[in-house]
């Protein structure tokens, strides 16, 4: 029987994480690109060896989405917009994260609630990425071939802009023209389109 739980993070637990977000972010150094998104990537691949709660599972596929909009060679995110979400994914690169990852389950707890923080934070992003995914697999179909083997092909173009343009349009508009934290990311209910994912099921 299914049991309903629901907690709410108070400011002082709020302040808490996103010092270790900054935490994480401030001992990341010069890491680059590839070792953020493979430290990441990494901690999927550890997820998927476990049978998580779906509260967590749901969570691991947004950081599925981030990753894989920093990889995506259609999505093709400009360098500003590419940092902002690989500053949400350094986190996940901190090995010395507030619930250690090898225990079992509760290790993805911390990281379930960052990942909901960073949601918060990239929901426009996250919103047109999704709809670019779906235009792709579409249009794919239609074409008679596999999304993934699309790559950047030039019908993309247009579509990617309109979504990107966006996406900058809304953010700026809830920042007064810079970044900031925004209401949650709503997911839809059906079965999300191809992209260059890691998760075992999404």
């Amino acid at each position: 029987m299914p049991l309903a739980i629901s907690f709410e993070l108070s400011d002082r637990d709020l302040e808490h994480f996103n010092a270790a977000i900054k935490a994480a972010r401030d001992s990341a150094g010069n890491k680059s690109a590839e070792e953020v998104t493979a430290a990441a990537g990494k901690l999927l691949e550890e997820a998927n060896k476990v049978d998580l709660p779906d509260f967590i599972a749901s969570r691991l596929d947004h950081l599925d989405a981030l990753i894989a909009m920093v990889r995506d060679e259609g999505w093709s995110l400009n360098e500003e917009d590419r940092q902002r979400v690989l500053s949400a994914l350094v986190y996940f690169a901190d090995p010395a994260d507030i619930i250690p990852d090898n225990i079992p389950v509760l290790g993805y707890f911390d990281d379930a609630i960052a990942i909901e923080l960073c949601v918060r934070e990239l929901k426009h992003e996250l919103e047109a990425y999704e709809e670019f995914c779906e235009y792709r697999e579409t249009e794919a179909r239609r074409r008679g071939v596999s999304p993934s083997a699309v790559g950047s092909a030039e019908w993309l173009a247009d579509r990617r802009q309109e979504l990107q343009d966006r996406m900058h349009r809304r953010t700026n508009r809830e920042t007064g023209g810079g970044y900031g934290d925004s209401s949650g990311y709503k997911r839809t209910g059906y079965a999300p389109a191809w992209r260059p994912g890691l998760l075992r099921v999404r």
